[in-house]
């Protein structure tokens, strides 16, 4: 009788310890699904960061009159949401203003603006087919509102991009600097962004339905 009430025990115990693993291995399962997305999301900042830093790296080299430093700020704002997209704009402004251009710091209000935006916008459908052109004309009027204020009140108009030629030329027609900052603004940051939404549909064209989900934070029913 006694041997009996020591197996049942026995086997109690083991019951609970399995029931206990179980838990465990479930707990662990659900912190991996919950880690794989972020370290997903962290990647791709790095990486919209690195297209910003290489964009404007080349623009400014090649005194080119468009920026090419939002291409990775509207991907971000595009798949991962606006609050990424803002810290996009916020690292890669900070690194090139570090590492290659000073002027990078003081226009990353804008940039922040933009990627905030695109990442709203791009939940709507204002970028299916003929509605671009209006969709990148809502990304880019709030930040050029913004940087041509930045460019007219703290540097006059003067600054590193090759649009500042633009600038100091309508302003020596007679235009003031705000006014000729804002228009040579509205031309060539319109003329970036559309680029830049055009390349950033490419590249979200490119990517799996699942990989899309995980971005997003959601649950993938396949690989990646």
């Amino acid at each position: 009788m006694e041997h009996s009430e020591n197996g049942t025990t026995s086997m109690m115990k083991q019951q609970a310890a399995g029931k206990e693993k179980n838990k465990t291995n479930q707990l662990e399962k659900r912190n991996e699904k919950k880690a794989w997305p972020d370290s997903m999301r962290l990647t791709m900042a790095a990486f919209c960061i690195t297209l910003n830093f290489v964009g404007a790296y080349l623009a400014l080299c090649l005194k080119l009159p468009i920026y090419l430093d939002s291409i990775g700020t509207i991907l971000a704002g595009a798949v991962l949401g606006p609050w990424y997209g803002m810290a996009v704009a916020m690292g890669s402004g900070l690194i090139s203003g570090v590492t290659s251009d000073i002027y990078a710091i003081y226009f990353m209000p804008a940039g922040m603006i933009t990627g905030f935006v695109a990442g709203f916008l791009f939940r709507t459908r204002l970028f299916d087919k003929k509605r671009m052109p209006i969709g990148t004309a809502f990304i880019t009027l709030p930040g050029t509102a913004a940087s041509a204020s930045i460019s007219a009140f703290l540097f006059h108009g003067v600054t590193s991009s090759g649009s500042s030629i633009l600038v100091q030329m309508l302003s020596h027609l007679g235009c003031s600097m705000v006014v000729s900052a804002f228009v040579v603004q509205i031309v060539t940051e319109y003329a970036d962004r559309f680029l830049s939404v055009a390349l950033v549909l490419v590249l979200r064209a490119c990517m799996t339905t699942d990989m899309k989900a995980r971005l997003k934070g959601g649950q993938s029913h396949g690989t990646v």
